[in-house]
Protein backbone atom coordinates (compact mmCIF):
# COMPACT_ATOMS: atom_id res chain seq x y z
CA UNK A 1 0.00 0.00 0.00
CA UNK A 2 1.31 3.79 -1.05
CA UNK A 3 0.16 6.54 0.08
CA UNK A 4 0.72 10.14 -2.04
CA UNK A 5 0.16 13.37 0.70
CA UNK A 6 -0.41 16.54 -1.50
CA UNK A 7 -1.65 19.89 -1.04
CA UNK A 8 -4.91 19.05 0.63
CA UNK A 9 -5.49 15.79 0.96
CA UNK A 10 -4.32 12.15 0.76
CA UNK A 11 -4.59 9.66 -1.86
CA UNK A 12 -4.24 5.63 -1.61
CA UNK A 13 -2.67 3.13 -4.08
CA UNK A 14 -3.69 -0.24 -3.19
CA UNK A 15 -0.98 -2.74 -4.56
CA UNK A 16 -2.91 -5.70 -3.46
CA UNK A 17 -4.13 -6.72 -6.95
CA UNK A 18 -2.22 -7.40 -10.28
CA UNK A 19 -3.66 -5.62 -13.47
CA UNK A 20 -3.76 -6.48 -17.02
CA UNK A 21 -4.39 -5.62 -19.91
CA UNK A 22 -7.00 -8.04 -20.91
CA UNK A 23 -10.16 -6.42 -22.36
CA UNK A 24 -12.93 -8.82 -21.56
CA UNK A 25 -16.46 -7.09 -22.63
CA UNK A 26 -18.93 -6.98 -19.60
CA UNK A 27 -22.44 -6.62 -19.73
CA UNK A 28 -23.62 -3.43 -18.13
CA UNK A 29 -26.31 -3.40 -15.89
CA UNK A 30 -27.63 -0.12 -15.50
CA UNK A 31 -30.93 0.84 -13.68
CA UNK A 32 -33.89 1.41 -14.87
CA UNK A 33 -33.61 4.91 -16.76
CA UNK A 34 -37.25 6.55 -16.31
CA UNK A 35 -38.62 8.78 -18.88
CA UNK A 36 -37.02 11.93 -17.55
CA UNK A 37 -33.49 10.44 -19.11
CA UNK A 38 -34.99 10.59 -21.87
CA UNK A 39 -35.68 14.49 -22.01
CA UNK A 40 -34.02 16.18 -25.08
CA UNK A 41 -33.78 20.41 -25.91
CA UNK A 42 -36.01 21.39 -28.39
CA UNK A 43 -35.93 24.10 -30.26
CA UNK A 44 -38.44 26.42 -31.53
CA UNK A 45 -39.69 24.50 -35.04
CA UNK A 46 -40.07 21.77 -32.86
CA UNK A 47 -37.17 19.68 -33.42
CA UNK A 48 -34.73 17.52 -31.19
CA UNK A 49 -31.19 18.96 -30.49
CA UNK A 50 -28.93 17.03 -28.27
CA UNK A 51 -28.01 17.72 -24.66
CA UNK A 52 -24.11 17.33 -24.97
CA UNK A 53 -22.60 20.47 -26.23
CA UNK A 54 -19.13 20.99 -24.87
CA UNK A 55 -18.61 23.43 -23.00
CA UNK A 56 -15.43 24.91 -21.75
CA UNK A 57 -14.97 27.79 -18.86
CA UNK A 58 -11.93 29.81 -18.18
CA UNK A 59 -11.24 29.35 -14.47
CA UNK A 60 -10.69 32.02 -12.06
CA UNK A 61 -9.67 32.66 -8.77
CA UNK A 62 -12.07 30.64 -5.93
CA UNK A 63 -14.04 28.92 -8.60
CA UNK A 64 -15.98 32.61 -10.00
CA UNK A 65 -16.08 33.32 -13.41
CA UNK A 66 -16.38 36.13 -15.38
CA UNK A 67 -15.66 35.29 -19.05
CA UNK A 68 -16.48 32.18 -21.01
CA UNK A 69 -14.59 30.45 -23.94
CA UNK A 70 -16.48 30.09 -26.70
CA UNK A 71 -16.15 26.46 -28.05
CA UNK A 72 -17.11 24.85 -31.14
CA UNK A 73 -20.97 23.84 -30.51
CA UNK A 74 -21.30 25.30 -27.13
CA UNK A 75 -24.36 27.28 -25.68
CA UNK A 76 -21.11 30.56 -25.95
CA UNK A 77 -22.39 30.83 -29.69
CA UNK A 78 -24.32 34.11 -30.55
CA UNK A 79 -28.00 33.28 -29.66
CA UNK A 80 -29.49 32.59 -26.49
CA UNK A 81 -28.36 35.21 -23.85
CA UNK A 82 -25.75 35.34 -20.86
CA UNK A 83 -26.97 34.47 -16.98
CA UNK A 84 -25.33 33.91 -13.61
CA UNK A 85 -25.86 30.44 -12.83
CA UNK A 86 -28.34 31.92 -9.94
CA UNK A 87 -30.37 33.74 -12.44
CA UNK A 88 -30.36 30.66 -14.91
CA UNK A 89 -31.40 28.62 -11.40
CA UNK A 90 -34.61 31.39 -11.35
CA UNK A 91 -34.91 31.43 -14.75
CA UNK A 92 -35.74 27.46 -14.88
CA UNK A 93 -37.93 26.95 -11.34
CA UNK A 94 -39.87 30.25 -12.92
CA UNK A 95 -40.86 28.71 -16.03
CA UNK A 96 -42.33 25.75 -14.11
CA UNK A 97 -44.06 27.77 -12.16
CA UNK A 98 -45.40 29.32 -14.65
CA UNK A 99 -46.45 25.95 -16.56
CA UNK A 100 -48.15 24.65 -13.45
CA UNK A 101 -49.85 25.90 -10.72
CA UNK A 102 -49.12 22.79 -8.36
CA UNK A 103 -45.64 24.13 -8.84
CA UNK A 104 -44.61 25.97 -5.16
CA UNK A 105 -41.56 27.12 -2.90
CA UNK A 106 -41.31 26.46 0.44
CA UNK A 107 -38.65 28.02 2.90
CA UNK A 108 -37.00 30.59 5.14
CA UNK A 109 -36.43 34.13 3.32
CA UNK A 110 -37.63 32.59 -0.18
CA UNK A 111 -40.67 35.30 -0.38
CA UNK A 112 -39.86 38.89 -0.45
CA UNK A 113 -35.89 38.67 0.68
CA UNK A 114 -35.32 36.89 -2.30
CA UNK A 115 -34.40 33.65 -0.77
CA UNK A 116 -30.02 34.00 0.66
CA UNK A 117 -28.44 33.55 -2.74
CA UNK A 118 -31.48 35.34 -4.54
CA UNK A 119 -32.94 32.37 -6.14
CA UNK A 120 -36.50 33.00 -5.42
CA UNK A 121 -36.11 37.10 -6.01
CA UNK A 122 -39.27 38.54 -6.97
CA UNK A 123 -41.11 35.46 -7.19
CA UNK A 124 -42.81 36.67 -4.43
CA UNK A 125 -44.57 39.29 -5.92
CA UNK A 126 -45.28 37.27 -9.09
CA UNK A 127 -46.80 34.52 -7.40
CA UNK A 128 -48.24 35.59 -3.76
CA UNK A 129 -47.59 34.57 -0.69
CA UNK A 130 -49.20 30.71 -0.73
CA UNK A 131 -46.78 29.53 -3.61
CA UNK A 132 -43.88 31.39 -2.52
CA UNK A 133 -44.17 30.79 1.29
CA UNK A 134 -41.73 32.28 4.23
CA UNK A 135 -41.59 30.27 6.88
CA UNK A 136 -40.15 29.89 10.49
CA UNK A 137 -36.65 28.74 11.29
CA UNK A 138 -37.81 25.21 11.25
CA UNK A 139 -36.22 22.56 8.74
CA UNK A 140 -38.06 19.87 9.63
CA UNK A 141 -41.05 21.58 10.29
CA UNK A 142 -41.79 23.46 6.59
CA UNK A 143 -39.38 19.36 5.23
CA UNK A 144 -42.30 17.72 6.32
CA UNK A 145 -44.44 20.18 5.15
CA UNK A 146 -43.67 19.73 1.62
CA UNK A 147 -43.45 16.19 1.83
CA UNK A 148 -47.34 16.26 3.04
CA UNK A 149 -47.63 18.59 0.42
CA UNK A 150 -46.45 16.30 -2.49
CA UNK A 151 -48.51 13.87 -1.29
CA UNK A 152 -51.81 15.41 -2.17
CA UNK A 153 -50.88 16.14 -5.36
CA UNK A 154 -48.02 19.87 -5.50
CA UNK A 155 -45.15 19.92 -6.81
CA UNK A 156 -43.21 21.54 -3.92
CA UNK A 157 -39.65 22.75 -3.76
CA UNK A 158 -38.00 23.10 -0.65
CA UNK A 159 -35.05 25.52 -0.32
CA UNK A 160 -32.46 25.08 2.69
CA UNK A 161 -31.10 28.49 3.33
CA UNK A 162 -27.96 26.43 3.90
CA UNK A 163 -27.35 22.92 2.88
CA UNK A 164 -25.97 22.24 6.36
CA UNK A 165 -28.91 22.93 7.90
CA UNK A 166 -31.33 20.46 6.24
CA UNK A 167 -29.70 17.95 8.66
CA UNK A 168 -32.28 19.19 11.14
CA UNK A 169 -34.85 17.27 8.40
CA UNK A 170 -32.85 14.74 8.18
CA UNK A 171 -35.89 12.32 9.46
CA UNK A 172 -38.33 14.08 7.16
CA UNK A 173 -35.96 13.09 3.94
CA UNK A 174 -34.96 9.92 4.56
CA UNK A 175 -37.17 8.13 6.44
CA UNK A 176 -40.57 10.29 4.89
CA UNK A 177 -39.26 12.02 1.06
CA UNK A 178 -37.48 8.92 0.23
CA UNK A 179 -39.75 6.00 1.39
CA UNK A 180 -42.94 7.29 1.00
CA UNK A 181 -43.44 5.87 -1.99
CA UNK A 182 -42.55 1.77 -1.20
CA UNK A 183 -43.77 2.02 2.13
CA UNK A 184 -47.81 3.43 0.81
CA UNK A 185 -47.46 0.46 -1.59
CA UNK A 186 -47.35 2.89 -4.62
CA UNK A 187 -49.97 4.83 -3.46
CA UNK A 188 -47.68 7.93 -3.37
CA UNK A 189 -45.49 9.83 -5.19
CA UNK A 190 -43.26 12.55 -3.44
CA UNK A 191 -42.40 14.87 -6.50
CA UNK A 192 -40.35 17.61 -4.26
CA UNK A 193 -37.01 18.96 -4.70
CA UNK A 194 -34.77 20.02 -2.30
CA UNK A 195 -32.06 22.14 -3.09
CA UNK A 196 -29.74 25.39 -1.62
CA UNK A 197 -26.25 25.75 -1.54
CA UNK A 198 -23.65 23.77 0.16
CA UNK A 199 -19.58 23.00 -0.50
CA UNK A 200 -16.88 24.60 1.11
CA UNK A 201 -17.06 28.57 0.46
CA UNK A 202 -14.96 31.74 1.39
CA UNK A 203 -14.64 30.84 5.18
CA UNK A 204 -17.98 30.11 6.23
CA UNK A 205 -16.96 27.47 8.60
CA UNK A 206 -16.96 24.22 9.17
CA UNK A 207 -20.92 23.83 10.09
CA UNK A 208 -21.67 25.79 6.95
CA UNK A 209 -19.30 24.10 4.51
CA UNK A 210 -21.25 20.81 4.59
CA UNK A 211 -21.50 18.60 1.38
CA UNK A 212 -24.31 16.85 2.43
CA UNK A 213 -23.90 14.45 -0.67
CA UNK A 214 -22.43 11.42 1.19
CA UNK A 215 -25.18 11.67 3.56
CA UNK A 216 -28.27 11.04 1.59
CA UNK A 217 -26.58 9.18 -1.18
CA UNK A 218 -27.40 5.52 1.10
CA UNK A 219 -30.98 6.47 1.33
CA UNK A 220 -33.13 4.96 -0.98
CA UNK A 221 -35.69 6.53 -3.11
CA UNK A 222 -33.84 9.57 -3.72
CA UNK A 223 -32.34 11.28 -6.56
CA UNK A 224 -29.33 13.53 -6.62
CA UNK A 225 -28.00 15.75 -9.17
CA UNK A 226 -25.30 18.14 -8.68
CA UNK A 227 -25.21 21.01 -10.86
CA UNK A 228 -22.07 23.31 -12.46
CA UNK A 229 -23.05 25.73 -15.24
CA UNK A 230 -25.54 28.01 -15.48
CA UNK A 231 -26.85 25.71 -18.51
CA UNK A 232 -26.81 22.56 -16.62
CA UNK A 233 -28.27 24.48 -13.07
CA UNK A 234 -31.48 25.62 -15.27
CA UNK A 235 -31.94 22.00 -16.94
CA UNK A 236 -31.78 20.30 -13.70
CA UNK A 237 -33.85 22.28 -12.16
CA UNK A 238 -36.42 21.91 -14.62
CA UNK A 239 -36.02 18.47 -14.37
CA UNK A 240 -36.14 17.96 -11.51
CA UNK A 241 -39.19 19.74 -10.68
CA UNK A 242 -40.93 17.67 -13.61
CA UNK A 243 -39.81 14.52 -12.24
CA UNK A 244 -42.01 11.76 -9.62
CA UNK A 245 -39.43 11.04 -7.52
CA UNK A 246 -37.87 13.13 -4.88
CA UNK A 247 -35.11 14.96 -5.95
CA UNK A 248 -32.11 16.91 -4.13
CA UNK A 249 -29.97 19.56 -6.60
CA UNK A 250 -26.90 20.85 -4.73
CA UNK A 251 -25.83 24.24 -5.86
CA UNK A 252 -22.14 25.13 -4.82
CA UNK A 253 -21.83 28.14 -2.82
CA UNK A 254 -18.92 29.51 -5.05
CA UNK A 255 -20.58 29.06 -8.29
CA UNK A 256 -23.48 31.04 -8.06
CA UNK A 257 -21.78 34.10 -10.14
CA UNK A 258 -20.57 32.22 -13.21
CA UNK A 259 -21.97 33.43 -16.25
CA UNK A 260 -22.80 31.44 -19.55
CA UNK A 261 -24.87 32.01 -22.38
CA UNK A 262 -27.82 29.43 -22.73
CA UNK A 263 -30.62 28.64 -25.06
CA UNK A 264 -33.32 30.97 -25.89
CA UNK A 265 -35.33 28.01 -26.48
CA UNK A 266 -36.98 25.84 -23.85
CA UNK A 267 -34.81 23.11 -22.69
CA UNK A 268 -33.94 20.27 -19.75
CA UNK A 269 -31.08 17.84 -18.99
CA UNK A 270 -31.66 14.45 -17.80
CA UNK A 271 -31.59 13.69 -14.13
CA UNK A 272 -29.27 10.39 -14.80
CA UNK A 273 -26.39 11.64 -17.35
CA UNK A 274 -23.23 12.91 -16.98
CA UNK A 275 -21.43 15.53 -19.37
CA UNK A 276 -18.82 14.71 -21.66
CA UNK A 277 -16.32 18.31 -20.70
CA UNK A 278 -13.45 17.08 -22.63
CA UNK A 279 -12.88 14.09 -24.48
CA UNK A 280 -8.90 13.10 -24.45
CA UNK A 281 -7.07 9.53 -24.65
CA UNK A 282 -4.79 9.18 -21.51
CA UNK A 283 -6.69 9.14 -18.24
CA UNK A 284 -10.47 9.49 -17.34
CA UNK A 285 -10.88 12.33 -14.84
CA UNK A 286 -14.19 12.11 -13.55
CA UNK A 287 -16.13 15.52 -11.36
CA UNK A 288 -18.88 17.33 -10.32
CA UNK A 289 -19.53 20.84 -9.24
CA UNK A 290 -16.77 23.06 -7.85
CA UNK A 291 -14.05 20.90 -8.48
CA UNK A 292 -14.91 20.67 -12.21
CA UNK A 293 -13.10 24.25 -12.31
CA UNK A 294 -10.14 22.44 -10.87
CA UNK A 295 -10.04 19.84 -13.23
CA UNK A 296 -9.98 22.04 -15.87
CA UNK A 297 -7.24 24.37 -14.73
CA UNK A 298 -5.21 21.62 -13.90
CA UNK A 299 -5.92 20.42 -17.64
CA UNK A 300 -4.23 23.33 -18.93
CA UNK A 301 -1.30 22.08 -17.13
CA UNK A 302 -1.28 18.52 -18.49
CA UNK A 303 -2.09 19.56 -21.96
CA UNK A 304 1.45 21.54 -21.85
CA UNK A 305 3.07 18.15 -20.69
CA UNK A 306 1.68 16.41 -23.15
CA UNK A 307 -1.47 14.87 -21.43
CA UNK A 308 -4.61 14.57 -22.97
CA UNK A 309 -7.09 13.52 -20.53
CA UNK A 310 -10.54 13.40 -20.76
CA UNK A 311 -12.95 14.94 -18.24
CA UNK A 312 -16.53 13.87 -17.12
CA UNK A 313 -18.71 15.96 -14.86
CA UNK A 314 -20.67 12.92 -13.50
CA UNK A 315 -23.32 15.55 -12.71
CA UNK A 316 -26.19 12.61 -11.77
CA UNK A 317 -24.58 11.84 -8.02
CA UNK A 318 -27.12 8.48 -7.66
CA UNK A 319 -27.85 6.78 -9.91
CA UNK A 320 -24.36 6.99 -11.72
CA UNK A 321 -24.39 7.40 -15.46
CA UNK A 322 -21.95 4.07 -15.85
CA UNK A 323 -22.68 4.02 -19.73
CA UNK A 324 -20.95 7.62 -20.23
CA UNK A 325 -17.95 6.48 -17.83
CA UNK A 326 -17.69 2.84 -19.21
CA UNK A 327 -17.02 4.06 -22.16
CA UNK A 328 -14.10 6.23 -21.56
CA UNK A 329 -12.99 4.02 -19.03
CA UNK A 330 -12.51 1.62 -22.25
CA UNK A 331 -11.01 3.28 -23.61
CA UNK A 332 -8.53 4.82 -21.52
CA UNK A 333 -7.97 2.61 -19.03
CA UNK A 334 -7.24 4.82 -16.07
CA UNK A 335 -9.22 6.55 -14.21
CA UNK A 336 -8.99 9.46 -11.39
CA UNK A 337 -11.72 11.00 -9.24
CA UNK A 338 -11.78 14.55 -8.10
CA UNK A 339 -14.19 15.65 -5.63
CA UNK A 340 -14.87 18.16 -2.57
CA UNK A 341 -16.86 15.62 -0.57
CA UNK A 342 -15.34 14.00 2.53
CA UNK A 343 -12.76 10.88 1.69
CA UNK A 344 -14.50 8.16 4.42
CA UNK A 345 -18.03 6.97 2.70
CA UNK A 346 -18.16 9.40 0.07
CA UNK A 347 -19.48 9.95 -3.76
CA UNK A 348 -15.98 9.18 -4.75
CA UNK A 349 -15.87 5.78 -2.82
CA UNK A 350 -18.84 4.98 -4.18
CA UNK A 351 -18.09 5.26 -7.60
CA UNK A 352 -15.06 3.53 -7.43
CA UNK A 353 -16.77 0.62 -5.89
CA UNK A 354 -18.69 0.58 -8.76
CA UNK A 355 -15.93 1.34 -11.57
CA UNK A 356 -14.67 -1.47 -10.25
CA UNK A 357 -17.44 -3.99 -10.08
CA UNK A 358 -18.47 -3.47 -14.14
CA UNK A 359 -15.04 -2.64 -15.57
CA UNK A 360 -12.40 -4.39 -13.55
CA UNK A 361 -10.67 -5.92 -16.68
CA UNK A 362 -10.36 -2.83 -18.37
CA UNK A 363 -8.26 -1.08 -16.02
CA UNK A 364 -4.38 -0.62 -16.60
CA UNK A 365 -3.85 1.00 -13.11
CA UNK A 366 -5.50 1.29 -9.68
CA UNK A 367 -8.51 4.00 -9.48
CA UNK A 368 -7.41 7.50 -8.02
CA UNK A 369 -9.72 9.18 -6.01
CA UNK A 370 -8.41 12.93 -4.43
CA UNK A 371 -11.01 14.07 -2.05
CA UNK A 372 -11.06 16.31 0.88
CA UNK A 373 -10.00 15.47 4.20
CA UNK A 374 -12.06 13.71 7.04
CA UNK A 375 -11.87 17.25 8.80
CA UNK A 376 -13.75 20.07 10.04
CA UNK A 377 -13.70 22.73 7.04
CA UNK A 378 -11.60 25.62 9.19
CA UNK A 379 -12.09 29.42 9.03
CA UNK A 380 -8.98 30.30 8.79
CA UNK A 381 -8.76 30.83 4.59
CA UNK A 382 -5.25 29.61 4.22
CA UNK A 383 -6.31 26.19 6.24
CA UNK A 384 -9.87 26.21 4.57
CA UNK A 385 -7.86 25.94 1.28
CA UNK A 386 -5.51 23.12 2.56
CA UNK A 387 -8.50 21.16 3.10
CA UNK A 388 -9.50 20.53 -0.56
CA UNK A 389 -8.26 19.42 -3.71
CA UNK A 390 -5.88 21.99 -5.44
CA UNK A 391 -5.01 21.75 -9.22
CA UNK A 392 -1.65 20.74 -8.05
CA UNK A 393 -2.75 18.13 -7.13
CA UNK A 394 -4.31 16.74 -9.79
CA UNK A 395 -1.38 17.46 -12.04
CA UNK A 396 0.63 15.09 -9.52
CA UNK A 397 -1.91 12.32 -9.75
CA UNK A 398 -2.18 12.53 -13.21
CA UNK A 399 1.43 11.97 -13.70
CA UNK A 400 1.88 9.56 -10.99
CA UNK A 401 -1.24 7.35 -13.27
CA UNK A 402 0.13 7.52 -17.04
CA UNK A 403 3.89 6.44 -15.82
Amino acid sequence: MAAVQGLGSVVTLSSGHSFDSRRRRYRLVLQHQSELSRDYLINGSGQRLTDGAKRSLKFAPRAVLTKAETVPGSTSAKSGHELLLFEALREGLEEEMDKDPRVCVIGEDVGHYGGSYKVTKGLAKKYGDLRVLDTPIAENSFTGMAVGAAMTGLRPIVEGMNMGFLLLAYNQISNNCGMLHYTSGGQFTIPTVIRGPGGVGRQLGAEHSQRLESYFQSVPGLQMVACSTPYNAKGLMKAAIRSENPVILFEHVLLYNLKERIPDEEYICSLEEAEMVRPGEHVTILTYSRMRYHVMQAAKTLVNKGYDPEIIDIRSLKPFDLYTIGNSVKKTHRVLIVEECMRTGGIGASLRAAIIENFWDYLDAPIMCLSSQDVPTPYAGPLEDWTVVQPPQIVTAVEQLCK
